[in-house]
């Protein structure tokens, strides 16, 4: 086994994540329950309108710079997501949920993250849950809670509710609360003097001026009189100096936009809350920005609008492909109005067959222009996609992001360089400018997904639900290379070619792409994170060594008709700036001299690239299984090889990495006792059980 280098590499990864709590246990949980709050001893705290609108307003403010995801409780509980965390939120619900899930290991956490520099941002029950002790409606035997918090990021008393009227799932109490805005402990941006607010239950934090020395900076103050005791000052929203991190705890709702309220959801009252609320709606955006920009977050000046989805575009190699995928098609789809669909799990298409378009069907397949963009939280899968199949390569003019003719041109040419006879990857391609997912609408989509082809891609110039492995999101801004492969894995082969490999592959395909992209770009540091993420070193900072994500793969696999169909999602920060580093600046740091100008990073390029290599190792891995030299291959990219890591679930342990079983591509850790000298005990881990905090050197079990 070679050991490549970087294994004294600083593998402190970036702070990326805005992690928002689900409060649910599991993410299927989230998914199904509308509520999921303090009801009896099982409730988690949050609503999922909660959720949506933190989701909804924190993404057009941080958007590309960081990924904003839902995180559920055994996430936080079990997973490793302190080293990328750049900001955890707590939503509003009721606190006591919280506590039942979080408290002891969870808030022992959230206490370390901040100690250590992370960030926290509770609003409304999680601004009650940040504080030392919580006092709500006290007095009231149906509703009162009284007690201390285990957090204490603001060290008094949190007391509620401020305002008269709050009754649980309702807009009953709901109003446009007046803040004043302290300019002085604001000073990043455009920060308005004085807006109302959302608000609904949340609490007033009390005497927080005399708290000055404990590390407390009132940011705004409520302008009416309170149904509570404020005691000095009337603190709406405080910021909390944490050890090296802070924290922002907030009674009101800064992050519900108006938009997302409905005005006949409580009479006529109500109705003035949103109008009031909608006058304010600029002020609203600008305190909450400065308020990101204060806990150190990279905040997005122009709000980021979310675009409509656009067509999706069925092309191919050869014309026959894309009519055969719709001749498959054809038994699935049903007839309305002169109108063909395909009524999916979690889709619906309209099918668009060759020679039907009109000038207007050209039209409305065109992207929408940018001043129709959607406001307000969408249900994509209400929206009906146009999936349009083409008997002709689209022209430039009809995807001005995605050429179709390079992209082709370019697959042909490596196809005839490939030593394993590639054919089938990436020459029937799905092609959108905006997509929900390119996973999603393959995976999630069964009807469709079996009967696509062996290699059948998806790609898109941007996504607007991206999804990754467990808490993490991967961001998808223009320039980077979103795509999902189909892998058809034949069952007889399940004992000698795995089909837990494919990941392994996958990886391996992205790093070996990228070095054989063009000549020159052969010693490009990029390398391979266990199990299947790819790092490379930093171009801004190439002394220290320090080694920042630039893919994720995200791979979901079905049993269908005696095989095991294997959607492989990837995304690879190609030729966009941010958030961590992009392959055009480790060309133009890494590659040959004159490499990066000669052949410059192009999206349609490297996706070929990429989809001949992958098709190169997986043909090889069907004959071969994962023989030694797989194993060769796969260890000259490798960032692990003799690391010494913790494992949590065996007390603590230390142990030294020492690669992979070829079998089933589990991880083998080699227990160290004193001096650290190994003991004669292996482990073998399964990349499904475990997560791999690298950059701490801890392996976590997971549930």
């Amino acid at each position: 086994m070679s050991t490549p280098t970087g294994n004294n590499a600083n593998l402190t990864g970036k702070r990326l994540n805005v992690l928002v709590y689900s409060g649910s246990l599991t993410h299927s949980a989230w998914q199904l329950s509308r509520f999921l709050t303090d009801n009896g001893p099982t409730g988690t705290g949050t609503t999922v309108d909660s959720v949506r609108h933190c989701l909804y307003t924190l993404r057009r403010l941080l958007a590309p710079n960081y990924a904003v995801t839902p995180v559920t409780g055994d996430m936080l509980l079990k997973e490793p997501w302190t080293a990328t965390c750049a900001l955890l939120v707590i939503p509003g619900g009721a606190d006591l949920g919280y506590g039942r899930t979080l408290n002891g290991e969870g808030n022992r956490r959230i206490t370390q993250f901040m100690r250590r520099g992370g960030k926290y941002l509770g609003l409304c029950a999680g601004g009650y849950y940040g504080c030392k002790k919580c006092e709500f409606e006290v007095g009231d035997k149906t509703m009162e809670v009284i007690g201390d918090r285990e957090l204490g990021f603001f060290p008094g008393t949190c007391r509620g509710g401020a305002f008269p009227g709050f009754v649980y799932h309702s807009e009953a109490g709901a109003r446009a609360a007046g803040l004043d805005v302290s300019k002085e402990a604001l000073s990043i941006g455009t920060v308005p003097t004085h807006f109302r607010s959302y608000y609904n239950g949340g609490g007033v934090f009390v005497d927080a001026p005399l708290l000055k020395d404990k590390g407390v900076e009132v940011l705004a103050s409520y302008s009416e009189e309170l149904n509570v005791d404020p005691g000095e000052g009337a603190a709406a929203v405080v910021y909390c100096k944490v050890g090296d991190g802070a924290a922002i705890l907030t009674g009101p709702h800064p992050e519900f936009a108006a938009v997302n309220l409905d005005p006949k959801a409580n009479g006529p009252e109500y109705k003035e809350v949103v109008d009031a609320l909608t006058a304010d709606d600029k002020e609203r955006t600008d305190f909450l920005k400065a308020c990101l920009s204060k806990l150190g977050l990279q905040v997005t000046q122009d709000s980021t609008n979310v675009p409509s989805l656009s067509s999706l575009h069925v092309s191919g190699l050869d014309s026959e492909g894309p009519l055969e995928i719709l001749s498959l098609l054809a038994p699935a789809l049903t007839n309305e109005n002169g109108n063909e669909y395909l009524k999916d799990e979690n889709d619906t298409f309209r099918i668009e067959r060759p020679g039907t378009w009109n000038l207007n069907d050209l039209e409305n397949a065109l992207p929408d222009d940018s001043s129709k963009s959607s406001e307000g939280i969408i249900d994509y899968k209400q929206i009906i996609k146009r999936l349009v199949i083409h008997d002709e390569v689209p022209s430039s003019k009809l995807t001005p992001y995605f050429n179709h003719h390079a992209f082709y041109a370019n697959l042909r040419q490596y196809q005839s360089e490939s030593k394993e006879g590639a054919s089938e990857f990436g020459s029937n391609l799905m092609y959108g400018e905006v997509i929900t997912s390119t996973n999603t609408i393959m995976e999630k989509n069964t009807q469709l997904l079996r009967r696509l082809p062996n290699g059948f891609t998806a790609t898109a110039t941007v996504q607007v639900a991206g999804r990754g492995r467990g808490s993490n999101v991967w961001i998808s801004p223009a320039g980077s290379l979103i795509f999902s492969t189909v892998v058809r894995h034949p069952i007889e082969k399940i004992q000698s070619a795995p089909v837990v490999f494919i990941q392994y592959l996958s990886a391996m395909a992205v790093v070996k792409g990228i070095k054989s992209y063009a000549k020159g770009y052969e010693n490009l540091p990029v390398k391979l994170k266990w199990p299947n993420d790819i790092y490379a070193l930093d171009p801004e900072d190439p002394e220290q060594k320090r080694y920042t994500k630039i893919c994720g793969i995200l791979i979901n696999s079905h049993f269908m008709s005696n095989e095991y169909i294997s959607v492989v999602g990837i995304g690879i920060n190609a030729t966009n700036a941010s958030p961590t580093t992009a392959l055009t600046a480790l060309a133009a740091k890494y590659a040959s001299p004159g490499a990066a100008a000669a052949s410059p990073i192009t999206l349609e390029k490297l996706l070929a690239r990429i989809l001949t290599t992958f098709e190169d190792l997986y043909t090889r891995f069907l004959r071969t299984g994962f023989d030694r030299g797989f194993e060769a291959m796969y260890y000259e990219d490798w960032l692990h090889m003799h690391q010494i890591v913790t494992l949590e679930e065996e007390g603590g342990a230390r142990a030294r990495i020492q690669g992979i079983t070829r079998d089933y591509g589990l991880l083998l850790a080699e227990e160290l006792g004193w001096n650290d000298r190994p003991t004669g005990r292996v482990w073998q881990l399964q990349s499904d059980s475990n997560s791999f905090d690298f950059f701490r050197g801890l392996l976590k079990r997971k549930v």
